[in-house]
């Protein structure tokens, strides 16, 4: 019995510094793409991250790559 693994799902997520709360917690905020193309190259997502985190107006702490596989029996 052979395993494939077949991609599912592919996102992105950017987490976003928005400040501090009165109790002095950093307040954070993520957003996330989906509807990657799942055979999209690492450097290519990380360039297409940098572009949008250039448009925003708040730091970024963190940007993550989501994916999804599923094993199927062949």
């Amino acid at each position: 019995m052979a395993l494939e693994v077949r991609p599912v799902d592919t996102r992105l997520q950017i987490q976003f510094e928005l400040g501090e709360d009165q109790n002095g917690r950093k307040v954070t905020r993520t957003k996330t793409l989906s509807r990657i193309k799942n055979d999209i190259a690492d450097e290519q997502l990380y360039e297409m991250a940098n572009a949008l985190v250039e448009l925003q107006s708040h730091p970024v702490s963190t940007v993550r790559k989501i994916a999804q596989f599923e094993y199927v029996n062949v």
